[in-house]
């Protein structure tokens, strides 16, 4: 498993990012799947999304300063996938950072979990960057 993380100022208000993000948000904002279905559940929120053929559940529970989600099931692209979404205030808006840790189970994990690690990053980069284009 690989790790990454990204940070970014967004000139938001906390109670302006709460309203802007929620999980169907969230996976829109990484542009890498549509959103399906996004069903409530004792607190916690399953949203299906997927893009050319693939599906998957993700599985969102909300914390005071953010979001923690992780694939659930084995329908996916990994076999292992984390994030945590969280937010502090600073000066006149917020640092939102994300947090995510990605496996896709093959052999030769330092090379495949480098490349997905990689590219989870380039969606958390979009998510945080989409975000304060339209907060800012």
């Amino acid at each position: 498993m690989r790790e990454t993380e990204v940070r970014r100022f967004v000139p938001a208000m906390p109670t302006e990012l709460e309203r802007a993000l929620d999980p169907g948000s969230v996976v829109a904002y990484e542009g890498s799947f549509d959103v399906f279905d996004i069903e409530e559940r004792s607190g916690t929120t399953l949203v299906t999304a997927g893009a050319r053929g693939l599906r998957m559940t993700l599985r969102f529970d909300p914390h005071e300063d953010g979001f923690y989600y992780e694939q659930e099931g084995d329908a996916g692209p990994f076999d292992e996938m984390w994030t945590t979404l969280t937010w502090d205030r600073k000066d006149e808006g917020v640092v939102v950072t994300a947090r995510s840790g990605v496996s896709l189970g093959l052999p030769f994990p330092a090379l495949s979990d480098r490349v997905a690690a990689w590219k989870r990053r380039g969606e958390l980069d979009r998510l945080l960057d989409r975000l304060a284009d339209d907060l800012g």
